[in-house]
Parts: structure tokens; sequence; C-alpha cells
């Protein structure tokens, strides 16, 4: 077995069609990917793909050999990346990733830490979605995140930062903007925006806050991250549920209010991969304590009490 089987194996099921893959993403015909295929399987030893009029779908055997597939690419690509830094160590650098504006909260005292441990080091920023984060760590592409939990990140580990209460966002001219708080079942009454299109952790912990306090949360829109989500609620009239660092990105025609009761909590951690041998990432990680400390006694925005 070799990586180009995999490579091609993931290729297929991604796009659930023989000719696409070969066509749009492997740029080789489709017999020549089919005896790959079929290589692959014999290699195997069970049938990976069910060869369909109109495509391809994976066998039960397929959609297990597909996860490990991805991982292993992964693992690859971040062995390849953990290489090209170790030839360039005249060129250290240190890059940090961020759940999108989270670095207006942590990232002057994440950079004075790391200014201190090691002064001449280049630090390299970049701001995702939590599932994009975990990906790139996973890659080997970043050398810590603050992110969310992500369940699926092989070979990542997550140290517990805080517990962010969320809130909810409408427009200001909404009528429920008079009250201090909003009721669960204000919720549930009103035009509901989803903000967690794309992020299957926040995506959960409203699920359970609707099932906890007994509301139904049905999205009539999604929003793929919280700006297109802050939009939809102006432009729908309806309201959203948003952690509460996200408050610094609000607009003029939104406004934020808490929630009534016991509110829904969801944890930001410091991601990082568990191969990188990094001195500098070990030195940061034994910091993050007083990274806490520092963001609770400074910062504007008040973070959820651990129980």
């Amino acid at each position: 077995m070799e990586l180009r089987h995999l490579r091609y194996f993931v290729a297929v099921a991604e796009e659930g069609s023989l000719l696409t893959a070969a066509e749009r993403r492997l740029h080789t015909s489709q017999p020549s990917l089919s005896r790959q295929i079929r290589d692959l399987e014999t290699e195997v030893g069970v049938k990976l793909l069910e060869r369909q009029p109109r495509g391809v779908t994976l066998t039960a055997a397929g959609k297990v050999f597909l996860d490990h597939a991805r991982l292993a690419l992964l693992q690859v690509e971040a062995a390849a990346e953990g290489a090209r830094r170790a030839e360039r160590p005249q060129k250290q650098s240190f890059t940090i990733g961020f759940l999108a504006g989270q670095e207006v909260v942590w990232l002057p005292h994440a950079l004075r830490i790391i200014r201190e441990e090691a002064p001449e080091v280049e630090i390299i920023l970049s701001s995702q979605s939590s599932p994009d984060l975990a990906l790139a760590l996973m890659r080997g592409k970043l050398d810590v995140a603050f992110l969310r939990p992500e369940t699926q990140s092989v070979g990542v580990s997550f140290k517990f930062l805080a517990k962010e209460p969320l809130i909810a966002v409408l427009p200001a001219d909404h009528r429920l903007t008079s009250r201090k708080k909003i009721l669960p079942q204000d919720l549930a009454r009103e035009t509901y925006v989803s903000s967690a299109r794309i992020s299957p952790v926040l995506q959960s912990v409203i699920q359970d806050y609707a099932s906890n306090v007994g509301i139904t949360l049905k999205a009539e829109y999604e929003g793929e991250g919280l700006p297109s989500a802050m939009s939809l609620v102006v432009s729908t009239g309806g309201i959203t549920l948003i952690p509460l660092y996200a408050q610094n990105m609000l607009t003029p025609n939104v406004v934020a209010r808490a929630l009534e009761g016991v509110p829904p909590t969801i944890d930001l951690t410091l991601g990082y991969n568990d191969s990188n041998s990094s001195p500098l990432l070990r030195r940061f990680l034994s910091r993050s304590d007083e990274l806490v400390a520092n963001i609770q006694n400074q910062s504007i925005i008040r973070y959820a009490e651990v129980p």
C-alpha cells in the first residue's frame, strides 16, 4: 500500500465519483484510478466502495477506512512540516492560531509571555474557525491554538482555559431589547438564527441547553460563522446565541443580552499537537495558568467560574 492509494481513495470518497475525482482532483484517467482503487481493496482485503450508476458510495468498511486514511495523510503532512522546521533552525518561528475574534482578548497576554521566553522568535498569527484550527494542529501547521475541544482531533491535546457563557444577540430595534435578560421561552418564540453551522462543539452546547430548559431551537437561517449570523439577525429580525467573547465583534445595529437563569457555557482551550517537541511550546503551556489569571484580572470579558 502506498500513500497515493490513500490519496486516491480519499478523493473518490469525498467526490462520490470516480470520474469527478479523476478529472478535478487527481488529473488522471478514470480507468487508471479504478485500477488503483481495486489494487487498494485487494491489499486491504475488503470492499471499500460500492459502484452505483451515478457514482460510488462507501461500504461500512470504507467508512472506517476513510477516517484512518485521512489521519494517516495528516500525520505524513505533519511529519514533513516538522522536518522542514528542523532544517531551518536559524529561522525559528512560533505559530499561534486563534478562533476568530479571540485574539482581541488573549493575544496581548500571549505575546508578552512568548517575548519573555524567546525574544528573538518570529511570531506568526492565524485566525480561523475552530475545526480548521484543529485540522491545522493535526497537520503541524500551528504550534498552539486557542480553540474549542474538537472531538475528532486525533493526536491533539487540549488544555482547559475558561468557560464562556453564551449570550443572546438580537436587532437593536427588537422589542425584547427592553429586557435585561432573555427568557429561554422567548428564544423559542422568535426566529432563531444558527451561528454554529461550522462549529459542531457550539452546536452541541446550544442543543443541550435547549433540551435542558425544555425548548426547541430549530434554525430557520444558518450563518457560516458569527459575522454572517449577526447579519442574518439584522435582516430577519431574529435572535442568535453566541459565546460571550464575540460581543467584541457586535455591530451598532445589534445588541447583546444575557440569558435568564443558568446560561450554557462553552469551553475555550489551548490545543497543541502531541508530537510537537518545541521547547518554547512547553514553556508557553507551563505558563497557561498565568495567562488565564491575567485575562481574569484585566479583560473586560468576564468568563464563567469553573465549578
